[in-house]
């Protein structure tokens, strides 16, 4: 089964899975996407034909992703088999000089489909914001509002327990003005939940995303083994008569032996009627000839 991806898609050089396009979809304004994501590796022909992998082995994706001005970004790499299944997503990480990696690992036989997605980061780039004025000693007030404007919107995106931190951390950042503006910052800048609960609901209504790519899975015997080729007509224990699958099934052990861990029989191919050949490729069959009645 192949990574289908729709017309529009293809001529548009960017993909977007279906499941993606939910909690208020892409909109149809491309310009406000402003994330370009190029040079995803590994592919062939630019992604026409799959790569190859053996099961249980990795598959390290790289893209160059960049966008104007100085917004942070986030990325995430998508896979999943060909068949109809949900998308997994693992995050990407920068490597520098906009080259982002990601990796997942093929746990069956068949075909998978990858994908790379990416998108401004509001939260990110406010974040790191903050930390720069906060160091420098600036007055945060107003960036606290801004910032809780952003986590505000990913609280609407969230449910349950999730919803109801990011919405205490809205009112902490709405407290009156007299209340201590960098002592609110540093505590915001120290806590290690609120970064991971706005990356699991990030806006991603302006999220690019590149083509699917496909990786066809085979058994580790695809990668490296050594091949014995037989005629079964030539196994015959008896000079003379013609072999059949259960002499070459005898000889088996004896080509293990000599290390080979591959069977390869020529392509087999019924008897006809008339045109047969004869003996060593004679155009003429006699009666004796091999397959003549």
């Amino acid at each position: 089964m192949q990574c289908q991806e729709s017309k529009g898609a293809r001529e548009a050089g960017r993909l977007l899975p279906t499941q993606w396009q939910g909690g208020g979809g892409m909109q149809n304004d491309t310009e406000q996407r402003r994330v370009i994501i190029e040079a995803v590796q590994p592919a062939i022909a630019a992604g026409r034909f799959p790569i190859k992998r053996t099961i249980n082995e990795p598959v390290v994706v790289e893209a160059d992703i960049f966008t104007d001005g100085h917004d942070l970004l986030s990325a995430v790499l998508c896979h999943r088999p060909a068949a109809p299944a949900h998308w997994t997503e693992v995050p990407m990480v920068p490597l520098g000089n906009d080259r982002w990696q990601g990796r997942f690992t093929v746990r069956q036989l068949g075909r998978y489909c990858y994908t790379v997605q990416a998108w401004v980061d509001p939260f990110a780039t406010w974040h790191e914001a903050l930390r720069k004025r906060v160091l420098a000693g600036q007055e945060v007030t107003v960036e606290l509002l801004i910032g809780a404007e952003i986590i505000e919107a990913a609280s609407q995106r969230a449910a349950g327990a999730d919803a109801a931190q990011l919405q205490a951390w809205v009112r902490r950042l709405r407290l009156p003005p007299e209340t201590e503006s960098a002592e609110r910052a540093q505590l915001l800048l120290e806590d290690e939940t609120l970064p991971r609960l706005m990356a699991a609901y990030p806006d991603r209504r302006f999220a690019a995303a590149s083509r699917q790519f496909s990786v066809v899975v085979d058994r580790d015997k695809a990668r490296f083994s050594t091949w014995y080729e037989m005629f079964p007509r030539s196994c015959a224990p008896t000079p003379g008569q013609h072999g059949t699958f259960k002499d070459c099934e005898a000889r088996l052990p004896y080509i293990a032996r000599m290390g080979f861990d591959v069977l390869y029989l020529p392509p087999i191919h019924p008897i006809g009627q008339i045109h047969r050949k004869g003996k060593n490729n004679a155009p003429v069959a006699n009666p004796d000839d091999p397959g003549s009645p």
